[in-house]
């Protein structure tokens, strides 16, 4: 692993450490370029509702600041970018992109919890049925076509419990298709394997690498040691190897029409 671009941070509330901790573990793990994408901080225009799962609102341009002067402290040991995680929400996205272009970042990752978005419906894309994943990808899509983000965390994140195997299939290939196309990677995310949740998907990336998507390693890291997690990459590069995954062995990932 000579980069992550999905590392977290503890202002989204669900992770732990500080922001030097990551950079000094990165730097001992081998990690060249080191992206933090926290959970964005989202305008919502219209209402009150605050989310507790992501940073606030008045925390971006301290979070900013902390990315960057880490970032030249440690310029000659690994390159640091700042980013986002945050989910598409048509509704919101284009004052929301405005509000997050105030402190120049280098990326945005699509990272899609709910469907419609979490300030109404609040439909959660864990344990789904079939009509919940096809809105998922048909959202996915929209927010992709965007051309805002770099890459696409979890696409597997949507789970039905009871679905039949065939239209699963389609609706995952039709995800696939398209980022194929889009030329946007997706991500084999390291959390799900550390913590034995139902993703990564076995059948997704079946798909993925029959339809040749480019693929990127995620840690997700939400604490300092996530990097040190030998067991969870074995275990990913056995699916990469099972699938035949084009997994992107070197940063390339084109951030403001730039090779990282």
């Amino acid at each position: 692993m000579l980069y992550n671009y999905h590392t977290h941070t503890k202002r989204c509330n669900h992770a732990v450490g500080e922001d030097r901790e990551y950079v000094e573990n990165a730097i001992k793990a081998g990690i060249k370029t080191l992206g933090f994408s926290d959970h964005a901080p989202y305008y919502f225009t219209d209402t009150e509702y605050r989310s507790s799962f992501r940073m606030a609102d008045d925390e971006i341009n301290e979070y900013a600041d902390s990315v960057r002067a880490l970032k030249k402290e440690y310029a000659k040991d690994i390159d640091i970018l700042l980013g986002f995680e945050l989910e598409y929400y048509p509704r919101y996205h284009v004052d929301e992109m405005k509000f997050l272009n105030t402190v120049s970042p280098d990326y945005f990752i699509l990272g899609q919890h709910f469907i419609g978005n979490e300030t109404y419906n609040k439909q959660h894309t864990y344990y789904t049925e079939l009509d919940v994943v096809q809105e998922y990808v048909s959202q996915t899509i929209q927010g992709l076509k965007t051309g805002n983000f770099t890459y696409m965390a979890h696409p597997d994140l949507v789970y039905p419990f009871s679905c039949e195997t065939a239209k699963l299939k389609k609706e995952f290939t039709r995800l696939c298709e398209f980022a194929k196309k889009a030329g946007v990677p997706l991500e084999l995310n390291l959390l799900g394997v550390r913590e034995g949740r139902h993703y990564p998907s076995q059948t997704f990336f079946e798909i993925a690498g029959k339809v040749g998507c480019d693929i990127v390693v995620g840690f997700d890291a939400h604490d300092p040691v996530s990097f040190f997690d030998k067991n969870s990459l074995d275990k990913a590069n056995a699916i990469i190897e099972k699938y035949n995954l084009n997994v992107l062995k070197n940063p390339f990932i084109k951030v403001k029409g730039k090779n990282v």
